[in-house]
């Protein structure tokens, strides 16, 4: 692993208490050996949150407020289901709403799909007090006008219901949201922790895990979590999951999730796993804390270096949690919203053919690097990291919310911006 020796750094550069995490470095030093060209796949739209192809190019899409839309390969977009309150849709569920980081967010196509027409989609539901976010299986008809037959799979995923006295703390934080089907076929949906401390070391609130489970919404019969648990978790006590991608050559799960001021994460999953996120107060040496979540503290509204901040509030705690899955990447110490991830597979991509790309939104606090940006995560047999290289892009950066590899071998990016971005290297 090369040791990244950026200034940016240099500034802030501490010895690290006793009992933090303390992850090497890591370079962005190698080559940008792929030129991209770029285009304009869809624009105007309101906060696209994910994208799910088929293999003719059609690509169905989530717009956070909005709803559910699909792209054919004609070039016409077909609206599919709608929010509560959207106009355009053949169909609305009133059920569904948005608040602050909630919404529609993840989309997922059926490996079946040729024969079944099902697709998964997660999002905010008001159908029961408190809330819910939901995994939605739906079928799409046979002209890709409409949906029918939804079943909510999965309804007990956690939503926060009330402001508290944190850092975007308004209702709706921290839902996770990304939808999957692994090489292994089950279907994969990451969660997150609301603010509420008591959700990511719980062994049945379904937040802040990483659930692996069949089409119907049942627990996978390999899944490992601790005696008591839930069965359906394949790993817990994370923070709020956005990306997970499966390495191709072993299938593999690995996650990216965002840090708390500090350490953004990419964590290669084992089964039964903890992250090691617990921001309960009055434990691990820390006191009370705002609203009895530690997650922003101390200082949560005022900056302060990201190492002190790290060894009193843990992305993962190794001191309670020796067993826990350890990172195999932290953005050196940084939090700037690493929220998706993907894997480039074919021969066009050159030296980054089987490299994991992590799209990151972007966030700045008290004089911290933004940081919006795609990065080219080159891994080595094991499942480190070998290298980061940040994508020279061939457009401005924005907030990347998604990236995805199309059917054509180009990578596909959604940025909150409002559009979604084609990306393809060039020959």
């Amino acid at each position: 692993m090369k040791l990244r020796t950026s200034s940016a750094s240099a500034l802030f550069l501490v010895p690290l208490v006793a009992g933090a995490l303390a992850l090497p470095a890591t370079a962005q030093t190698g080559m940008n050996t792929t030129a991209l060209e770029h285009s304009v796949v869809l624009d105007n739209l309101e906060s696209p949150w994910d994208m799910a192809f088929l293999a003719d190019g059609t690509m169905f899409f989530t717009e956070k407020c909005k709803g559910l839309s699909v792209l054919m390969p004609s070039g016409e977009v077909k609206p599919l289901l709608g929010m509560s309150g959207s106009e355009g849709y053949p169909s609305t569920a009133d059920d569904l709403f948005c608040e602050g980081q909630a919404g529609m967010m993840g989309v997922a196509i059926d490996p079946n799909f040729a024969e079944n027409r099902r697709i998964y989609v997660y999002s905010t539901s008001n159908m029961v007090t408190p809330h819910t976010n939901r995994l939605m299986r739906l079928v799409v008809s046979e002209d890709f006008t409409g949906v029918s037959d939804r079943t909510d799979i999965v309804d007990d995923v956690p939503y926060k219901m009330a402001a508290s006295d944190h850092p975007f703390g308004g209702p709706g934080a921290h839902n996770g949201g990304r939808v999957r089907f692994g090489p292994d076929g089950a279907l994969w949906l990451t969660t997150g922790d609301n603010h509420n401390a008591e959700i990511p070391q719980s062994p049945t609130l379904m937040g802040s895990k990483v659930l692996r489970i069949d089409t119907d919404g049942n627990a996978h019969p390999d899944n490992n979590p601790p005696e008591g648990f839930d069965k359906r978790a394949y790993t817990y006590g994370h923070r709020n999951v956005q990306g997970i991608a499966f390495e191709p050559a072993t299938g593999t799960p690995i996650v990216v999730e965002h840090g708390p001021w500090h350490s953004d994460e990419i964590t290669v999953l084992v089964n039964g796993g903890n992250g090691g996120w617990d921001p309960r107060p009055n434990m691990a040496g820390r006191g009370d804390c705002p609203d009895n979540y530690c997650g922003y503290s101390p200082n949560q509204m005022e900056g302060m270096n990201r190492y002190e901040r790290a060894a009193f509030m843990p992305m993962t705690d190794l001191d309670t949690y020796p067993d826990a899955m350890q990172p195999i990447w932290d953005n050196n110490g940084w939090s700037q919203g690493s929220g998706s991830a993907a894997f480039l597979e074919g021969e066009q991509w050159g030296d980054w053919n089987g490299a994991m790309v992590v799209g990151v939104m972007g966030i700045g606090f008290g004089g911290t690097p933004i940081g919006q940006r795609i990065d080219v995560v080159e891994l080595t047999d094991d499942l480190q990291v070998e290298d980061v290289t940040e994508m020279t892009l061939p457009m401005e950066s924005a907030r990347f919310r998604s990236v995805v590899l199309g059917p054509d071998g180009s990578l596909y990016t959604a940025v909150d911006e409002g559009a979604i971005h084609k990306l393809t290297p060039a020959n």
